[in-house]
């Protein structure tokens, strides 16, 4: 009797796993396991963990609704709190384990873990299967070593040579090891959280293979929001301005194959719009760090990036402390890090001016704000997160928070999330510091700095408040 393990990572569903359709096909009996790896949760120098609590609990409700999918169709879910170096050993002399099969790693950590395993089963055999990104990587006209260092080189090519590949079908049946039993999610307490910890914080968006594949109906033919996502997708409030796929993308609760058929469908069927060429072209996008991320490899993670750059960043800790908090008295900065740090998710105009001003206002070195960021973010990429920051550092322009504000109209968000300032319903609100009585009457802090490259915005601000 051949009797295989299913390592599942960042590929947490049923549909599109080549790795479990194989494992299916080619075994008698199967034994599932997850490791909710020790090291994600460990705290790092900067005074704040590698994955904080929303991540934890985002993660959770992931994985608990896979192994309910897995046993629907006869499989048991072993998940384990310790590391995957220190289980699948053990579960490969529990159980007999010929095989293991497993998607393939692209990251220097979890490469480190795939290699550690691999080295103590000499005599186990070990299949591993590309599944993150919507090119396959050995389909695109690129090897790794030659991706291109800006997207369009890479982005035009790969779409005129290279077609995603179909989807796997989610299967109907597993057999699993007689004596294979699924077990219980770890509790946060294995990790040192507290339940204070736990109850000031909830994730934007529930976990799950059912909760994406919901999402994905109700954004594309339920709701045709699709139609208008180029023209909505930078704002802030809300659910429906975006599509939201990214969190569950990144845990593999949702494959980017399935997201590009169903958008071409729904250009079949619905309309075909910029709007539909602009969520596969960020699908590509994805893509595309991910592979520039392979070239680069740990380069994305120093200060210096990969262009190795000098520069002096100030790195005054009490501004850092003053952005963690939401607490720079720039209200669009403070109401997404506010938004950040109680929900796990920000949107991509607010990463973005969070970024700008992190860096070039506040000086502080970009690999702090991108470390913050993956603590907090529950759609946490790291080629994306990285690779985002750095571009923020050393190639993006400016991004002026004032007037971004004005423009995306802000002004209800940030009576949300910041709520000092809710009474406020015109567009004082963008810059309270102008304001005394404002200041008078509120615990709003004042801006660490106000800058004169601001006063463009701010007077147009005020222009608005004379009618």
């Amino acid at each position: 009797m051949k009797t295989g393990l299913v390592w599942f990572k960042n590929d947490l569903r049923l549909h599109d796993n080549e790795a479990l359709c194989n494992a299916i096909s080619n075994c008698d009996a199967l034994v599932l396991f997850f490791s909710v790896e020790p090291h994600l949760f460990k705290q790092l120098n900067l005074g704040f963990r590698k994955a904080g609590i929303n991540r934890f609990k985002f993660l959770e409700k992931s994985i608990n609704n896979l192994k309910k999918n897995l046993e629907a169709i006869g499989g048991h879910l072993i998940i384990s709190s310790l590391s995957a170096v220190v289980e699948i050993p053990k579960l490969v002399a529990q159980f007999g384990i010929t095989t293991i099969y497993a998607e393939e790693e692209y990251a220097q950590e979890e490469l480190a873990i795939k290699a550690k395993v691999i080295e103590q089963l000499p005599n186990v055999e070990f299949n591993f299967y590309w599944g993150k990104t919507l090119y396959h990587i050995n389909d695109i006209p690129f090897t790794i070593a030659t991706i291109p260092l800006t997207s369009k080189a890479y982005r035009i090519p790969t779409s005129k040579e290279s077609e995603p590949r179909e989807t796997f079908n989610a299967p109907e049946n597993i057999v699993s090891h007689l004596k294979a039993v699924s077990t219980k999610f770890p509790s946060y307490k294995n990790y040192d959280f507290t339940e204070e910890e736990c109850k000031t914080v909830e994730p934007f968006l529930k976990g799950g293979e059912d909760k994406a594949l919901n999402r994905l109906r109700y954004y594309t033919f339920e709701s045709e929001l699709l139609t208008g996502y180029r023209w909505s997708r930078n704002k802030s409030l809300g659910l429906d301005y975006s599509s939201k796929f990214s969190a569950y993308l990144a845990l593999g609760c949702i494959s980017p194959r399935l997201i590009f058929e169903a958008v071409k469908e729904y250009e079949k069927k619905i309309k075909k719009n910029q709007s539909t060429w602009w969520i596969i072209f960020e699908l590509v996008w994805r893509d595309y760090f991910t592979f520039k991320g392979m070239k680069m490899r740990n380069a994305i993670f120093h200060t210096k990036g990969y262009k190795i750059k000098d520069v002096a960043f100030e790195n005054d800790k009490k501004k850092f402390n003053k952005w963690k908090e939401g607490k720079t008295g720039i209200p669009f900065i403070d109401a997404h890090m506010r938004q950040l740090n109680k929900t796990g998710y920000m949107s991509n105009r607010g990463r973005v001016n969070c970024a700008s001003y992190f860096v070039h206002d506040l000086n502080i070195n970009w690999t702090f704000g991108a470390a913050y960021f993956e603590t907090k973010l529950i759609d946490y990429d790291v080629s994306a997160n990285w690779m985002n920051w750095h571009m923020q550092a050393f190639e993006i322009y400016y991004t002026n928070p004032v007037h971004q504000s004005l423009k995306y109209n802000a002004n209800k968000y940030i009576a949300k999330w910041v709520p000092e300032l809710s009474k406020i319903e015109d567009n004082k609100i963008h810059v309270p510091w102008l304001f005394k009585d404002l200041i008078e009457t509120t615990n709003y802090p004042k801006p660490i700095k106000v800058y004169k490259k601001w006063t463009r915005a701010t007077n147009r601000i005020l222009k608005t408040l004379e009618n």
